[in-house]
């Protein structure tokens, strides 16, 4: 029996992002709009994950560059959820609200 072939990790990927998209299109609340995002962000790395392991060298070795980078991505999104997080405490401490509708103007 085979494993899972790239197929397979990228039709994951796309139902990921998609579940994330329709999140971000659909929710009102902020806070599940920036899970999405990040989920969104997960699928990419997953498919760039999946594109290295399938990709071989010359000397018949997985490719572990793409997987380095997705190291250095997944690092960026943790200092860009903190951030996230304390812009989206500072609006809910301003407008006792985490509402999109809610939060239209840009001034406090």
């Amino acid at each position: 029996m085979t494993g899972p072939t790239l197929a397979h990790y990228l039709a994951v990927s796309g139902l990921l992002f998609s579940i994330g998209l329709g999140g971000v299109l659909l929710r009102r609340s902020i806070l599940v709009i920036f899970m999405c995002l990040e989920l969104m962000l997960n699928a990419a790395n997953l498919s760039l994950v999946a594109f290295s392991r399938f990709h071989l060298t010359p000397q018949g070795m997985p490719d572990y560059n793409a997987q380095v980078l997705v190291f250095f991505i997944i690092t960026v999104a943790a200092a860009e959820v903190a951030v996230g997080l304390a812009i989206i405490v500072a609006l809910f401490r301003a407008r006792q609200t985490t509402h999109v509708e809610d939060l239209d103007a840009l001034k406090f």
